[in-house]
């Protein structure tokens, strides 16, 4: 799930939970009481209960907003779940233990959760749900030596049936839409690398190569989710698309650039940038296109930032990109073996490139090196996460 879409449905999923788990005891606890059933009115626990909503309202949110800073917001529903499996099992025992045979309980909070489990497609959170219900009522029924459990556990396992088989069928409905929406964005990026490498002969194969040598150093860094990979491949296959801007004559020259030619060339990571800043699959490394001429020592360009000033991913791209350029053919120069560029990138430690990733690079660099070795100049497009599978 694309990660601003996990961000609204776990939004409207806990605003939606709380509504109906607050009208629910409200409901339970003091309108039946006084206007059905006409009896004692009111909590069962009050100072458990007052944790519990210190807890909805107080401990959830804070670290709900704190996992979508730190981008990792599909723990949130987690964090939800066990929350309230926790407090209502605890509640629970407080309760009613050693007065099992007068256990009522069950929230219809229980069956929301579990028929909104298809909207976020995962079926590990699918299975924490589930028999995160049915163990506590498995549970408060051996404690308490109540049969009533029973009748919650039958009903959550119907629910659950449902649930399962509307989940598979949403997960094969986003499958396909998410199969459809690669081969098209693929067939445009192809499209888009194939027009620049007609207008630079030299640097054909250098996207992909640089794509490839930058996934498997973030692959080594680790933290990427799939999508993530994808996202990142995507925008290392275009990150010189803004040379279409830039006249033949400099951009083939064969000679030195002078500084007014080399001025044209470092508006390249602007034009890209802004070319593809609305393309869906890769706005999140946007970076990468802008910034993969970046310096650790701050004397890149365009913007000159500075060490960690400069995103994570256009630095790992930097060197994949130093790395295939130094061993590449150009117009005005041989290309370097991979030992002398393995040395440069050892002498621009600190400089040009980040420290860390150059020990991050020196584990990878065996694989670069069979990447290099093995490639067909004239191969067909593949990605390699399609090799791997």
């Amino acid at each position: 799930m694309i990660p601003h879409e996990e961000q609204r449905t776990v939004k409207w999923f806990l605003v939606i939970s709380y509504i109906i788990m607050i009208g629910y005891d409200f409901l339970y606890y003091y309108l039946i009481p006084n206007y059905i059933t006409r009896t004692h009115s009111g909590l069962p626990n009050k100072f458990w209960y007052i944790n519990y909503y210190i807890v909805l309202t107080v401990f959830i949110p804070a670290v709900s907003y704190y996992l979508i800073k730190v981008k990792k917001q599909y723990l949130i529903k987690y964090v939800f779940i066990s929350s309230y499996l926790c407090f209502s099992f605890l509640f629970d025992l407080l309760t009613y233990y050693g007065r099992g045979d007068s256990y009522t309980s069950g929230n219809v909070v229980e069956v929301f959760l579990i028929l909104t489990l298809p909207l976020f497609l995962n079926t590990r959170y699918f299975w924490v749900v589930c028999l995160g219900i049915a163990t506590k009522y498995i549970l408060t029924g051996i404690i308490l030596n109540t049969s009533f459990v029973i009748m919650p556990i039958v009903l959550i396992a119907i629910l659950s049936v449902m649930s399962f088989f509307l989940l598979i069928r949403f997960q094969g409905y986003v499958k396909a839409i998410s199969v459809s929406y690669d081969n098209q964005l693929e067939g445009i990026v192809k499209g888009v690398i194939a027009t620049l490498e007609l207008k630079d002969p030299y640097t054909r194969g250098h996207s992909e190569r640089v794509a490839s040598y930058a996934l498997l150093l973030a692959k080594e860094i680790g933290g990427l989710t799939k999508e993530d990979q994808k996202s990142f491949y995507y925008a290392c296959l275009l990150h010189d698309i803004g040379k279409v801007n830039i006249p033949d004559h400099i951009l083939m020259k064969p000679g030195r650039l002078t500084k007014e030619e080399f001025d044209i060339i470092k508006t390249h990571p602007v034009v890209g940038a802004e070319a593809v800043k609305n393309v869906e699959g890769i706005k999140g490394s946007i970076c990468v296109i802008r910034s993969h001429h970046e310096r650790w020592d701050g004397k890149g360009y365009p913007d000159q930032l500075k060490g960690k000033e400069i995103p994570l991913l256009a630095r790992v791209s930097a060197i994949a990109d130093a790395f295939d350029a130094m061993t590449s053919s150009r117009s005005y120069r041989e290309a370097m073996s991979v030992e002398e560029a393995y040395q440069r990138i050892m002498e621009g430690n600190g400089s040009q490139f980040d420290p860390m990733l150059v020990e991050e690079f020196k584990k990878v660099y065996p694989a670069w090196v069979k990447f290099h070795e093995n490639y067909p100049w004239t191969k067909k497009w593949t990605y390699l996460w399609e090799v791997e599978s």
